[in-house]
């Protein structure tokens, strides 16, 4: 019953978002929305209430400090390619994403490789993500470090 729920919430998303409500396109909302949630599995349970305030803070702390990670970044890798030196020392991070939940870990990764001069190329069976970087002089220390906030807001959240 919990899979019905997600689906028909799914559902009114996508046709919110696309504003068709054409038969063909409320019969591809729900293959979409039935295919998401076969890939998200949905557990059951409801988030007590009590947490709901703090996992929002979370989140918005998350997107927040994302955000800012992307333009800093961007700013950094832009500073490095207008340099006539060009002064790069590309390399291979090993960073410990540390999450418990997939879907935290996979936020995690992705939190890493919309950062412009990091891609995260791969991820082992213990959840250590493989990071090519631009510079990785400083990368390791920085990205434990980022690491640590990003799991404590994603557990706060996810939790």
């Amino acid at each position: 019953m919990h899979y019905v729920r997600t689906i028909l919430v799914l559902l009114a998303l996508y046709l919110a978002l696309t504003g068709n409500l054409q038969f063909s396109n409320i019969v591809v909302g729900v293959l979409v929305a039935g295919l998401v949630s076969l890939l998200l599995r949905p557990q059951r349970g409801r988030m007590a209430a009590r947490r709901i305030p703090g996992a929002l803070w979370a989140m918005i702390r998350y997107i927040a400090i994302l955000a800012a990670d992307v333009v800093k970044s961007g700013i950094e890798v832009a500073r490095i390619v207008l340099d006539p030196a060009l002064p790069i020392r590309p390399g291979i991070v090993a960073i410990e994403a540390g999450c418990e939940s997939e879907l935290a870990q996979a936020l995690s990764a992705h939190a890493l490789s919309i950062t412009p001069g990091e891609l995260v190329i791969g991820i082992d069976e213990a959840g250590t993500m493989y990071t090519h970087c631009l510079d990785a002089t400083h990368a390791a220390e920085y990205a434990a470090e980022a690491q640590q906030m990003r799991r404590t807001l994603l557990s706060k959240i996810f939790a």
